[in-house]
């Protein structure tokens, strides 16, 4: 197999070339067809997350076909193609898992963060976290819902069941729940970079009903705010984009730091709130729902070998929704 390897944080991924994994018991091997380049991505090159395992095989937007069964495998089937997310593993005994809260899990694994993922010709994966996606559709378009439409979905459920809700940063993840916020019929108001007339269109062209940088206000107070982007500065700015009993929910899996802010920007119950990783549950609920609403994903593929690109243009927003890889 080929790959996509980290060797040293801050470094660019090298070209590798590695014997073809083994699945073990519990586990498959899929020929990876894509695999979406996201933000958490850049979180781990740049050794922004805690206990990372170097090297390491980046990526967890995986879809590819399984070609081998490890030998407890029964529910899937060789040909079969799946999507593997960001969480890779859970115990299954600590109190988070046992109390319908895996996402949280003590020990878990975490593709392409803490056991190898999909910028890569091939990979390995617990069979239990592997989702069956179907044969519609092509792999560079459902790649991205694999997190960026995970992460969204599972924000949405924590941001509640408000008519005008926010987003600030309009990127991969936004650019997905845009489309189930206005199928749910709400409205919809989109932050981006200041100046960035271009993301805004964009967010237009999907039925936003406001688009403006996010140093300003919307026109209306929001019942709720989705942060997609990693700026400690959007939570007080959010904060004040909501109405009274708003919320905020923080989308990412690392931020810069979070400015001071005084006591009456949070007063009046409003309320800040974190989202982390996902459960199997909201992947089976998500992936069967984007059918029906007819997801469009707009993404800009890439050459497998040329995922350091890939990655650069993610940092410095120079593509519209998501990046995909092509083995």
């Amino acid at each position: 197999m080929f790959a996509m390897q980290l060797r040293q944080h801050h470094q660019p991924l090298e070209w590798v070339e590695l014997p073809d994994p083994e699945p073990g018991p519990d586990e498959i091997r899929i020929r990876i067809g894509a695999c979406g380049v996201c933000r958490t991505d850049l979180h781990v090159v740049d050794g922004e997350l805690a206990n990372p395992t170097l090297p390491i095989i980046p990526g967890h937007e995986i879809v590819g076909r399984i070609d081998k069964l490890g030998s407890n495998v029964t529910s899937l089937n060789v040909g079969e193609r799946v999507g593997i997310p960001w969480l890779g593993h859970t115990c299954g005994h600590c109190y988070y898992c046992t109390h319908g809260m895996e996402n949280l899990c003590d020990h878990p694994l975490f593709t392409g963060f803490t056991r190898n993922g999909g910028y890569a010709t091939m990979t390995v994966a617990d069979a239990k976290y592997a989702f069956p996606m179907g044969d519609k559709g092509e792999d560079k378009n459902l790649a991205p819902l694999l997190c960026a439409g995970l992460i969204g979905w599972r924000c949405l459920s924590k941001a509640g069941d408000g008519k005008k809700i926010g987003l600030y940063g309009f990127g991969a993840a936004a650019h997905i729940i845009i489309q189930v916020l206005r199928w749910q019929g709400r409205e919809v108001y989109a932050f981006t970079s200041p100046g960035d007339t271009e993301k805004q269109a964009f967010a237009r062209s999907l039925g936003a009903v406001w688009a403006g940088g996010s140093d300003k206000l919307p026109p209306e107070p929001l019942d709720a705010v989705i942060l997609f982007a990693p700026v400690g500065a959007l939570v007080p700015a959010g904060l004040k984009a909501v109405r009274k009993g708003g919320k905020v929910v923080c989308g990412g899996i690392h931020m810069s730091p979070i400015p001071s802010f005084s006591y009456d920007t949070l007063w009046e119950e409003r309320e800040i709130v974190s989202v982390a990783n996902l459960t199997r549950q909201d992947g089976l609920d998500f992936l069967k729902l984007a059918p029906e609403i007819g997801i469009k994903v707009t993404n800009t593929p890439y050459a497998l070998k040329d995922a350091n690109q890939a990655l650069d243009d993610l940092r410095h927003g120079r593509f519209e929704g998501a990046a995909v890889l092509i083995p």
